[in-house]
């Protein structure tokens, strides 16, 4: 050790020592200065000092000389500097990180580089003769070998920087800091085994500070910052443990939050509260603790509703959703009905903890059934609003699993709202401590219920039921795992039920009549009934006006209506086909380029993959021939150094093969196993020769022995041969006196057990027939009931047959009548088409006809030229009368229509003007004899004419 008068002095000296290349001596050199009693003054050299002493530690990675500079170093500016304390921590873990990095990024295999269960096991015996047996010398073992060291001594450098910043009011930052970036270590690399040491090195720590009371600089947890500092350290390793799925280390992590609380007697901010609260919920449901996990979520509700003044209406909705069905996810039965006293008593002790870390504070003597229930929690949200947030169907599930009795339709209910649910969650905007909520999770739980709550309901209507029937009742699961589910609920004494399997039948016990249950049951049932009636009889409505009016109206309006509709349709429909098959031709397009882009990627990995196949090859043959030469060195030493007299040796010039030294190798092995050989050869024949010279010699020994063996044995026998004669003589003298005693008790014996015998007899006798009675009995009452049960069959299926024969009779003749109505209607519209079709005939002939006259009229002047003669109105009655046309709706013979036809022609064509008609008055080839012209200006038509017109 160097004395050195000014600390400067010594830096000098380790940077030239680490010039030369001996970090090792520079490193000691400034240790022996640290720890030096001389040097106990704070001074700036100091600092310097030290930071050449972390750097030399980092690259030499002495984590033990490191851990003593730093204690050495805090004693030293505790009172003075203590800045510079943690300026120097700081650049330590600097270091180490960043050679850490380094390494990590050297290595192209982190994953395989980092396959090491435990950071501070040291290696194996047994993988170090693995390490030097096999040929491994790639990259495997020297990612092991480079990068494994600096992780391990990373992890050694959190270690060492906690253990000398615990418990120091002064350096509470610098702590948690350096622990906030231990679990971020944990976490980026999955080391779970040092995870655990960590938080069990922080949770000693707190537990010395407890202890040790009067320390010096020891933090106040009653201050704000510090119990924040210590809040916020236990927040992030519960944030880690959750995110590792470390659920134990979880749940301690949760009960040192809450012991930390306890011990200040403070409630953390709302934020932090949210945290722990959303943590638990997790721990809960990953132990399968419904109840707690469900008390859970509804604390976090009401921190989230009166604290989070930003929470939207969807977040709450969803919030609120989750608590609802984290509590009817609790099974409905107590699960410890059949436990032990002892197991009450531990189950009630870990009621009351778990109540505690969830924040109810409970009364320890109460009954366990006051502690936590799923009843209380029930009757709360429905009391605290909380079934109010959430949504429809989540309303429409409680009501259904809580309140309604529908023993046949409860499953078929339940399943769609199941499937609508389970679509529900996601991220949570306006909640970001809660980052994300699922309510597919509590699908599973809420189908067990809904098949607790079919049995139970089906076991109080029912006695017995098939077991095919009520597979097809429950759609969530087999038989197989429902019977699972009521054996566990039988065991509970939740229903009284049990299977018969030969008969294919579930057969249900009795309950009570007045249990809550079946009261319930008949208020349903008048509920139902009071529907049914409203459906069959509805109430009046008034009839509508309009209706009356234009009885056509609405008919003719949804009419339009489903046109408009089905037009709308068809326009959507091939909007929809025109964007499916723009989205068919997009995914196309995006498949093939996918595909192409697959191809080329696959090409490219195939060829990376056969060069480095390529050079993988290489370098075995490489590292083969390396070995070989090396081994084919080592036999030639050996030879050469064992090679016998007489014998030509080796020189170490000559030039021979690996496979001449194997066989001159082998050569000498057979001859030395040769020689082994012989001198075994030799050594047995020496050993047979003496075996045989021993065994002449003990001979006569053996023999005299055996004689004097066979004496002595003789007279041991027959000595126990005559005490054996003297035992049997006593005993058969003791056993005629016994039965000479007994003798005279024999007669006695013998009316006694006659006694028994004839009472027993006639007992058996009395039973026998008793039984056969009993049985004859019972044969009569079965066969009463057979024939009663068999006169209720008939009765039923007559009554059956009956009524099916009635509505088949009915349903024929509601068919005949509807069939006779149908043809009526088509008889009907038949001679309505006949007589509308003669109609247009008529009034076609009556056209033509008119026409033709009138073509006539108009043709015959120019033939037969007349004077004019004075004008003479024809009598307007008679021409009245002919062109009065039949009343629209009135049913006129055949006939009459006949005669009546010419008197029609007389109006205009249909098509023609006012102005086209012959003038009656101003007509210039009309005279006074127009009676008489008349007949020759319209023919024969007039007769038809004029004798329509007259009266009929």
């Amino acid at each position: 050790m160097a004395n050195f008068a000014k600390p400067e002095n010594a830096l000098k000296r380790a940077e030239e020592l680490i010039n030369v290349g001996q970090k090792q001596d520079a490193l000691q050199s400034l240790h022996d200065l640290i720890t030096s009693k001389r040097y106990r003054a704070w001074q700036k050299p100091l600092e310097k000092i030290m930071f050449k002493y972390v750097e030399l530690c980092v690259d030499l990675r002495k984590g033990r000389f490191a851990k003593d500079g730093l204690i050495q170093y805090r004693i030293i500016c505790q009172q003075v500097n203590v800045s510079s304390l943690e300026e120097v921590i700081k650049h330590f873990m600097h270091l180490s990180t960043e050679k850490a990095e380094q390494a990590r990024t050297q290595a192209q295999a982190l994953e395989e580089a980092l396959d090491v269960d435990d950071l501070e096991a040291d290696k194996r015996p047994e993988d170090l003769m693995l390490s030097y047996v096999s040929g491994e010398k790639g990259r495997d073992r020297s990612d092991r070998e480079v990068v494994t060291p600096w992780f391990k001594f990373l992890w050694e450098t959190y270690r060492t920087v906690l253990e000398i910043l615990r418990n120091n009011s002064k350096l509470e930052a610098l702590y948690a800091m350096t622990a906030h970036r231990a679990f971020q270590f944990c976490k980026q690399y999955k080391r779970t085994t040092e995870f655990r040491r960590l938080c069990e090195i922080i949770r000693n720590h707190l537990a010395n500070l407890n202890k040790y009371r009067d320390q010096r600089d020891r933090p106040d947890l009653t201050a704000p910052e510090s119990l924040q500092l210590y809040l916020d350290t236990r927040f992030e390793q519960l944030k880690i443990a959750t995110e590792l799925e470390l659920w134990q280390e979880a749940f301690r992590s949760v009960e040192d939050i809450h012991g930390l609380m306890c011990m200040v007697k403070k409630t953390p901010k709302p934020s932090l509260m949210v945290v722990y609260y959303a943590k638990l919920t997790e721990i809960f449901w990953i132990s399968a603790s419904h109840l707690n996990h469900a008390y859970a979520w509804f604390k976090l509700f009401s921190l989230q509703k009166s604290f989070n003044k930003n929470l939207s209406q969807k977040d709450l909705q969803l919030i609120a959703s989750s608590v609802v069905l984290a509590a009817l996810s609790v099974p409905p039965y107590d699960q410890t009905r059949a436990a032990s006293h002892l197991e009450l008593e531990n189950e009630k002790e870990r009621n009351l903890r778990m109540a505690n870390l969830i924040g109810f504070n409970l009364d320890p003597k109460a009954d366990r059934g006051d502690v936590l229930s799923r009843s209380a929690l029930l009757s709360e949200l429905v009391a605290k609003g909380v079934l109010s947030c959430a949504t429809q169907e989540v309303k429409d599930l409680f009501q259904l699993l809580e309140h309604e009795f529908l023993p046949l339709d409860l499953a078929v209910k339940v399943q769609p709202l199941l499937v609508r649910i389970a679509k529900f969650g996601g991220k949570l905007a306006t909640a970001s401590s809660v980052p994300e909520v699922q309510l597919s999770q509590y699908v599973p739980a809420l189908e067990k219920l809904g098949t607790l709550r079919l049995l139970q309901q089906v076991s109080r209507v029912y006695q017995s039921m098939k077991i095919e029937h009520l597979s097809k009742m429950i759609p969530f699961y087999d038989f197989s795992v429902v019977e699972k589910i009521y054996v566990d609920a039988v065991k509970h004494n939740f229903i009284a039920m049990k299977v018969d399997h030969m008969k294919g039948v579930m057969m249900f016990g009795n309950l009570r009549l007045e249990s809550d249950g079946f009261r319930d049951h008949l208020t349903n049932f008048a509920e139902s009934l009071n529907k049914t009636r409203a459906m069959v009889y509805p109430l009046p409505k008034k009839a509508s006006r309009l209706g009356d009016i234009l009885p056509s109206l609405a008919e003719t309006v949804e009419k339009e209506h489903r046109r408009l509709l089905a037009r709308k349709s068809i326009i959507e429909k091939r909007k929809e086909e025109q964007e499916r098959q723009l989205l068919e031709m997009e995914r196309e397009e995006e498949s093939r380029r996918l595909k192409q882009q697959k191809i080329t990627e696959e090409a490219e990995l195939k060829r990376l993959a056969a060069e480095s196949e390529l050079r993988k090859k290489q370098r075995l043959l490489k590292e083969i021939e390396e070995k070989e030469l090396i081994e084919a060195e080592k036999i030639l030493n050996d030879v050469n150094r064992n090679k016998k007299k007489g014998k030509k040796p080796l020189l170490d010039g000559e030039k021979v093969t690996k496979q001449t030294l194997l066989d001159m190798a082998v050569h000498e092995q057979i001859k030395e196993r040769e020689e082994r050989e012989k001198k075994l050869m030799k050594l047995s024949k020496t050993m047979d020769h003496l075996e045989r010279a021993k065994r002449e010699e003990s001979a006569p020994l053996i023999e005299a022995a055996y004689q004097q063996r066979l004496v002595e044995e003789k007279m041991l026998h027959e000595r126990e041969q005559q005490l054996e004669i003297e035992l049997s003589q006593q005993r058969h003298e003791g056993d005629v006196k016994e039965k000479n005693r007994l003798v005279r008790m024999l007669d006695n014996k013998t009316i006694f057990q006659q006694r028994v015998m004839q009472r027993r007899q006639a007992e058996s006798e009395r039973r026998r027939q008793e039984r056969e009675e009993q049985i004859s009995r019972m044969i009569q009452a079965r066969k009463l009931e057979r024939e009663v049960m068999r006169k209720k069959i008939f009765f039923v299926r007559s009554e059956e047959e009956r009524i099916r024969k009635q509505q088949e009779e009915e349903e024929a003749r509601k068919r005949e009548e509807a069939e006779r109505r149908r043809r009526e209607e088509a008889e009907r519209k038949a001679k309505l088409d006949e007589i509308a079709e003669k109609q247009r005939l008529r009034e076609r002939e009556l056209e033509e006809k008119a026409e033709r006259q009138k073509r006539e009229m108009l043709a015959r002047p120019s033939i037969e030229p007349r004077p004019v003669e004075p004008v003479v109105p024809a009598p307007a009655a008679p021409i009245a009368v002919t062109t009065a046309p039949p009343s629209a709706g009135r049913y006129v013979p055949r006939h009459r229509r006949q005669e009546g036809a010419p008197a029609a022609a007389e109006p205009a064509p249909r098509g023609t003007r006012p102005d086209d008609r012959p003038a009656l008055s101003n007509d210039r080839w009309r005279s006074d004899h127009s009676d008489e012209r008349r007949p020759s200006s319209f023919g024969a038509g007039s007769k038809s004419t004029w004798s329509s017109s007259r009266p009929r």
